[in-house]
């Protein structure tokens, strides 16, 4: 909103002091994390007096962890204070007119809306348990019931991959590479500058992404498709993005087991995605990096700049030990806002490997019920691959202290992100 005040008052001429710094989306990714790091820092201690007042606290189901008796009544549903700090900032900073921007603060707000009624049905089992004079023990029947979860992800997924697919202002810029042409006689073909040179681009809807380690780096998903079959690209590609999203916000989930470990992976990954989006909507930096260059993608940046500023800020309070946890409401949202951006950004055969922390931990769930039921089927008596899943509990057994375990994960977090980053130019 301020940036469309600012807009406007330039072109009506109207001086005012700084508004020229609204134009550069440079200074306002660097005052949407100022913004996102203050609303977390400042309104998160408010938060967290109004949740212990109001004894909304989390369940701790005893498995035998270490500190994990400590946890018990710590302030959940944190996650509130993630999407506001996102919200927020890309509300009144960026370019609403956007359709990237646009989706991403619905994926936002939706996925906070499902994580945040999971989160309440359970406290409010808590709060019946406690009234009939129960003992409450946290198991998956309370909260939202899977199906409708997954329900709210497809929907999701839908709503994300039919707007990539279908919106006529999601397009790419390809260059093209042949005879040079008169824009006016061939209307498709359009000439830019770039570094001095002119370069003839052509605009692309196809359903393409990125594939990393290799020279012809971009596969069409119609590819996979018999060419008979190819006029129903778009359900393909619909039903690859609503997995895609639904596995990563699940993974995001999953790895919320330890303070601090979700939020920090998070943060780390939000830097990355920053980086793909803004040297894919700048067209001097998708030139140079031979990358699709998607016109307004750069906007995004702004709020990728809020996502770092709101995990950081969090992280304040979410570290250990934790004063507060974020819960579903914003574990989800934050997987579903990583699976949406890698999305719009064509990257998302990169996922397994810079959301590496996420995958490890959903596969040693998926292994671990897997080999059990398989055993048990077998030889009467279930057998498990880990001393406990997700793996930082496996860790946690083993004896490594908590920290230890999320400052290692951060580590190779980073290491997985530079991993990424090399993608663009090694081929």
């Amino acid at each position: 909103m301020l940036y469309h005040l600012f807009h406007w008052l330039n072109e009506e001429g109207i001086k005012f002091p700084g508004s020229r710094l609204f134009e550069f989306t440079t200074f306002r990714v660097l005052m949407a994390v100022l913004l996102s790091l203050f609303i977390t820092t400042f309104y998160g201690k408010k938060l967290i007096k109004f949740l212990q007042k109001r004894q909304i606290g989390e369940s701790i189901r005893d498995e035998g962890l270490a500190g994990q008796e400590s946890k018990a009544g710590t302030p959940t549903m944190g996650g509130i204070i993630i999407i506001l700090a996102i919200v927020i900032p890309t509300l009144l900073l960026a370019d609403l007119t956007k359709v990237y921007v646009q989706l991403m603060l619905i994926s936002a707000v939706w996925l906070g809306i499902i994580g945040f009624i999971d989160d309440y049905l359970k406290l409010r089992g808590k709060r019946l348990a406690q009234q009939k004079g129960e003992e409450f023990k946290k198991t998956s029947k309370h909260g939202l019931a899977a199906r409708f979860k997954v329900l709210g992800q497809v929907g999701l997924g839908i709503l994300v991959g039919a707007t990539l697919y279908f919106n006529s202002d999601v397009k790419i810029w390809r260059k093209y590479v042949g005879p040079v042409v008169d824009a006016k006689k061939d209307p498709t073909r359009f000439p830019k500058n770039v570094g001095g040179d002119t370069v003839y681009f052509v605009e692309s809807k196809s359903p393409i992404t990125t594939i990393p380690f290799v020279k012809n780096h971009e596969f069409n998903y119609s590819k996979l498709l018999p060419a008979s079959w190819r006029d129903y690209t778009w359900v393909l590609y619909i039903l690859v993005v609503i997995f895609i999203i639904t596995a990563v916000s699940n993974g995001s989930n999953l790895t919320d087991g330890l303070d601090g470990l979700a939020t920090g992976t998070s943060a780390i990954i939000g830097v990355l995605l920053g980086i793909f989006a803004y040297a894919s909507g700048n067209l001097v930096f998708a030139d140079y990096l031979n990358i699709m260059y998607i016109p307004g993608l750069d906007e995004l940046s702004i709020f990728i700049a809020a996502m770092i500023g709101a995990c950081i800020g969090f992280l304040w309070y979410n570290s250990y030990p934790a004063q507060i946890f974020m819960g579903d409401t914003g574990s989800l949202t934050l997987g579903g806002i990583i699976a949406s951006l890698a999305i719009i950004v064509h990257k998302e055969l990169l996922l397994p490997i810079f959301c590496g922390v996420f995958f490890v931990e959903t596969l040693s769930v998926m292994l671990q019920v897997g080999y059990f039921k398989y055993t048990r089927k077998r030889h009467g008596v279930g057998k498990r691959i880990f001393l406990k899943a997700p793996l930082h509990h496996h860790y946690q057994v083993k004896g490594f202290h908590e920290v230890k375990i999320v400052t290692r994960f951060w580590i190779v977090t980073v290491l997985l992100v530079v991993l990424s980053i090399v993608t663009l130019k090694m081929r």
